[in-house]
């Protein structure tokens, strides 16, 4: 196990794919600094990084001007980049978003509108022709098709960041948990299970945990609260796999952060049908019946929860209901692409979104941050914060070091 030193420059807390692009932008932009990520895991990459579908985000959802939209287009072409540097396998498959009736023709059209405001290039309505030379086995009233979205393996990407960051000097120290950070002595004291780490300017990337990292750190973070939410996935049998050929999404609805079931390639050419979005009952549970009582606990108490529980009981109930039987998983999948049933799909694992809300249980729609003097606490960073990671690595870097000009004396 790798040693924690006492002293550092700068200090990032997680090891994810955003931590990790943080701590190679300080050290960018910082070559004599000591750079040190610290992560309780053994490895990198084992949570939100490590456990999605592997999409390489255009930008068509996001609300124009927004962060999300801004680093997402910024994002994804620093992450080819960095993958042409590095030689890490991608595929730019595009997206086929389908409106199966009219009734969905008018956000299909929202869509159409919020991606060519993004900037996003070659953007094409379609018709049912149009959507067969794309997708030859989905049927639908009309399709979006979003050309630029592609496929990479974020964890390949999270583990080319930790070499750079060590080839260039800087240090990644798992099986080390933070419990707090605390400034003191024009310092911040970050302490963890192994002892404690001191540095000037610390940054923290700790996904579902972030809130709760905030709060120990006394950071002021809008009453932002971390709710997890399990996706599940399936992969399709390979006899009905070659029906898609790149990433086929429904219209999604404008009210719910979720996407939707959608199916897609990924870079090992499995073929992914999912997620559902059901609220996890362990901030880590992965597995259905997977509890931990302080998780539970703090949601059953939280009023944004519950406020949030009141607005979309229904939508939440259909997802637990798919949870539970997964032929209603292959009924959704089934309204664009004909012929898929439940003996098609194959059980393939989950994720966990850290989605924050705000105090009157609205959910946080954009990237969101809280800071102290000499720390910046990353509060919401779900999908596409992979894809925008490098991007939003830069915006973290300049704030961060912009807290050592306030901390510097002015002259007499």
């Amino acid at each position: 196990m790798r040693e924690l030193p006492d002293k550092a420059d700068a200090v990032v807390v997680g090891a994810g794919i955003l931590g990790l692009a943080t701590a190679c932008e300080l050290k960018r932009r910082r070559p004599d600094w000591l750079v040190v990520v610290v992560e309780k895991e053994p490895a990198p990459a084992l949570h939100q990084t490590g456990r999605n579908s592997c999409v390489l985000h255009a930008g068509v959802y996001y609300a124009p001007g927004s962060l999300k939209a801004r680093l997402c287009t910024e994002g994804r072409r620093l992450l080819l980049e960095f993958c042409d540097v590095h030689d890490i396998p991608y595929e730019i498959t595009g997206k086929l978003i389908v409106a199966v009736d009219e009734s969905e023709l008018g956000r299909l059209r929202d869509l159409e509108s919020r991606a060519r405001a993004n900037g996003l290039r070659d953007v094409r309505l379609l018709d049912r022709r149009g959507m067969a030379d794309v997708e030859p086995y989905v049927t639908g009233h009309a399709g979006l098709h979003i050309p630029e979205t592609g496929l990479v393996d974020f964890r390949l990407v999270a583990a080319a960041l930790e070499s750079t960051l060590e080839n260039s000097g800087g240090k990644v120290v798992y099986s080390t948990t933070v419990g707090r950070l605390r400034e003191a002595r024009g310092l911040v004291e970050v302490a963890t299970d192994r002892g404690q780490l001191e540095a000037p300017l610390a940054v923290t990337c700790a996904g579902v945990h972030s809130d709760r990292l905030a709060r120990a750190s006394g950071a002021e973070n809008d009453d932002v609260s971390i709710v997890p939410f399990r996706g599940r996935y399936f992969a399709l049998t390979p006899d009905v796999a070659h029906q898609c050929r790149g990433l086929i999404y429904p219209v999604p609805d404008p009210d719910l952060p979720f996407l939707g079931v959608h199916v897609n390639r990924r870079p090992d050419g499995a073929v992914w049908v999912g997620p559902n979005a059901v609220l996890a009952l362990a901030r880590e549970g992965y597995r259905r019946r997977q509890i931990d009582l302080r998780d539970v606990g703090e949601t059953v108490m939280s009023g944004p929860f519950w406020r949030l529980a009141r607005r979309h009981w229904r939508a939440g109930a259909v997802e637990v209901t798919r949870d539970v039987f997964p032929h209603l998983v292959a009924r959704a999948t089934s309204r664009f692409l004909p012929g898929i049933t439940r003996h098609h799909l194959v059980s393939a694992g989950a994720g966990i979104r850290a989605q924050a809300l705000h105090d009157d249980g609205s959910l946080a729609d954009d990237f969101l941050f809280a800071e102290t003097d000499r720390v910046l606490h990353v509060q919401n960073a779900p999908s596409p914060a992979a894809t925008s990671s490098l991007a939003i690595a830069r915006v973290i870097a300049d704030r961060t070091l912009a807290k050592l000009d306030r901390q510097a004396p002015t002259a007499a």
